[in-house]
């Protein structure tokens, strides 16, 4: 499906203690992703980095929570910025940054769809709010803040509460789930597939039903994908890598599977950090996740290497 991409990169790291993730952006596009797009067809324009700043305090000032203030600031900017996106008649293709730049994300996105779905894509739930953080890092609450839980200055990011319905929302690899989210995921049902779930059933299936349960459900669907949802031993450039994780191989078939969805209206690929990096292996298989998600197959490809070849040649 060919779609109006405007892509906005988010140069954050202060959602967690790993320097790097503002890297992460940058890494992704000089890994190739505009040719990329380009090449499949794909109406592709690039607004750039928000600016937002890369330093902070980590001290914690009286609660279980850093660098509110930053955060908050960069939300609200991408929030407006992905609102105007979805204005215009574009789709969001938004780069981080960790993966707390998702709570602007999805303020921007829920000003224009009443119940909006999302396939968080992740070791991790990020459904801590201060009292059950175990580091009181922000990169693990966006979840939790989005569903209106957590923190006042996080919970009323874009000027409103309740970004996302807990039964509206559909975790898959998560494999490193603190107890205050387990409690939560319980108390609010909310749909969970495992890493271990997905190696039982199969991403075919569990992409199926997460697209139909969406579906049902929503009038649109948001995937945030988090790098780290892939086993570390293929993707080393996370801050917090988690092992047994899904294989690049099944996370290549979940976003083939996903660019069907007609109703895919955003998304967002998050935590590469270039300096845990190697070779920049992470930045360059995930351009070829974002490829794979707006249609590009193999054999496209292939094409685009031959393309490359042939004009080599003719220099």
């Amino acid at each position: 499906m060919k779609r109006k991409i405007s892509i906005v990169g988010v140069p954050m790291w202060l959602g967690q203690t790993r320097y790097g993730t503002n890297l992460g952006p940058q890494g992704i596009r000089c890994a190739g992703l505009m040719d990329r797009l380009k090449g499949i067809g794909q109406d592709v324009v690039d607004e750039g980095n928000l600016s937002i700043g890369i330093t902070g305090c980590f001290r914690q000032s009286g609660e279980n929570i850093k660098n509110v203030k930053t955060l908050v600031d960069s939300s609200e900017k991408l929030a407006a910025k992905v609102s105007n996106i979805i204005q215009e008649g574009r789709f969001p293709l938004v780069l981080g940054g960790d993966h707390s730049i998702a709570m602007g994300t999805l303020a921007g996105i829920a000003k224009h769809y009443k119940n909006i779905g999302v396939i968080w894509y992740d070791a991790h739930a990020d459904m801590n709010t201060p009292e059950t953080s175990p580091t009181g890092n922000i990169h693990g609450m966006p979840l939790a803040a989005s569903m209106g839980l957590g923190h006042s200055a996080l919970t009323n990011i874009g000027g409103y509460q309740g970004k996302v319905k807990p039964e509206h929302i559909v975790l898959i690899g998560a494999r490193d789930v603190d107890q205050g989210e387990q409690q939560l995921i319980e108390e609010k049902h909310i749909k969970m597939y495992t890493a271990n779930d997905v190696k039982r059933l199969g991403m075919e299936v569990v992409i199926a039903e997460a697209v139909r349960y969406l579906s049902e459900r929503c009038d649109g669907i948001h995937l945030s994908f988090d790098v780290d949802g892939i086993d570390p031993a293929e993707f080393p450039g996370v801050g917090t890598p988690v092992a047994n994780g899904l294989s690049y191989k099944e996370s290549l078939q979940a976003v083939r599977l996903l660019a069907a969805a007609e109703n895919l209206i955003s998304a967002e690929f998050v935590e590469v950090n270039p300096l845990l990096d190697k070779d920049d292996m992470t930045a360059r298989l995930t351009v070829n996740l974002i490829g794979a998600l707006f249609g590009e197959t193999a054999k496209s490809k292939q094409v685009q290497r031959t393309d490359r070849k042939r004009s080599a040649e003719a220099i």
